[in-house]
């Protein structure tokens, strides 16, 4: 008789768990949250640090970089069921910057509450958004003036801007590069990134992931296409990529620098 009441007030006691997890679950997956976007610069294995770290590519070349900037724009996050969130577009635009504090994490508001699987994004402004002219673009027009992602409006915003000093085996003394994508006469060469998040970022009213993306910056240059700065050192003054048939290629290897490191769940 004990035991079957016994093991009665364990089932009861079990299904009360069980109804009262569930129902945690239920409200924990309400209302909306944040969700955090961290991009943390390297070169290959190593962290990035500007002007003192000799970089090694494939190629025998030394980079010493001394700026990297890119936009980053119209993210799309992917839940767990399959549904997309796609953050407004007018929110959408964040500039990433090695050299300043507010450069590396992007906070998105007003995300509703549930299990994430993927983020995507993309490289530089659309050309959709572009064609909205200089009175369609909000407050990103000034704010990537300022940070120096714009050449004129009539020549459009600066995609990626990466800067340094180089040497090789034919260049001994240490030599500028500069490599800016954007538009061109011939490509617009914006570009898109999708990442598989290893595990899921639960966004809650009481939790705020933290999406941690490794940006390779050795792709740009020495990535799928390897683009050697000492063969566009125009009269010993310098890698200046800003045009040419190096550019859509550049722009291919930057669609495939970033990766997702973890996810902070607190």
């Amino acid at each position: 008789m004990k035991n079957t009441l016994y093991k009665a007030l364990t089932v009861i006691a079990l299904s009360i768990t069980l109804v009262s997890c569930s129902n945690d679950d239920n409200e924990a997956a309400t209302g909306s949250g944040k969700l955090i976007l961290e991009f943390d610069n390297a070169f290959g294995v190593n962290d990035l640090i500007l002007n003192t770290q000799g970089n090694k590519t494939s190629n025998n070349e030394i980079l010493k970089i001394s700026s990297i900037k890119y936009i980053i724009s119209n993210v799309v996050l992917t839940k767990v069921d399959g549904t997309t969130l796609t953050y407004p577009k007018s929110k959408s635009y964040f500039i990433a910057d090695e050299a300043s504090e507010d450069g590396h994490e992007f906070e998105l508001s007003d995300i509703p509450a549930g299990d994430y699987v993927k983020v995507k994004f993309g490289i530089g402004v659309d050309e959709d958004q572009w064609k909205l002219g200089a009175s369609g673009q909000g407050d990103f027009l000034a704010q990537a003036d300022a940070a120096g992602m714009l050449w004129s409006w009539a020549a459009g915003y600066k995609f990626l801007a990466f800067e340094g000093t180089f040497t090789s085996p034919t260049v001994t003394a240490e030599t500028p590069f500069m490599i800016h994508t954007g538009k061109t006469g011939t490509d617009y060469n914006y570009t898109e990134v999708t990442l598989d998040l290893p595990t899921k970022a639960l966004v809650r009213t009481t939790i705020t992931p933290e999406v941690h993306i490794i940006t390779d910056l050795s792709k740009i240059i020495d990535g799928t296409n390897k683009i050697k700065l000492s063969d566009n050192n125009a009269n010993g003054m310098g890698a200046m990529i800003m045009s040419g048939t190096n550019l859509p290629l550049i722009t291919q290897n930057v669609a495939a620098m970033f990766s997702v490191a973890h996810v902070h769940n607190d």
